[in-house]
């Protein structure tokens, strides 16, 4: 355990940091989640829905620093990969 002033803080702030990026990354994983379920179900509307909101999540986690940009970038596309596929 620290027993310096300054160390008992970081180990505070990072307790902070640590449940907020757990919570982000638990929003990413729920908005995938839930796009890919209206992908297998067939629905194109609620699909392309699903879609749009989740990758507004990502792009906020990535705005945050949460997830890397280009790992944000690699989901999204992922994702519209996924949408896109569905017309053929």
């Amino acid at each position: 355990m620290a027993n310096i002033k300054s160390a008992k803080k970081r180990i505070k702030v990072i307790e902070k940091k640590t449940a907020l990026n757990r919570a982000r990354k638990s929003q990413i994983k729920t908005a995938i989640r839930k796009f890919e379920e209206a992908v297998t179900a067939g629905n194109r509307e609620e699909a392309a829905a699903r879609f749009q909101y989740a990758q507004k999540r990502i792009s906020q986690v990535a705005s945050k620093g949460t997830i890397h940009k280009n790992a944000a970038a690699r989901k999204v596309a992922k994702l519209a990969q996924k949408l896109n596929g569905m017309n053929a």
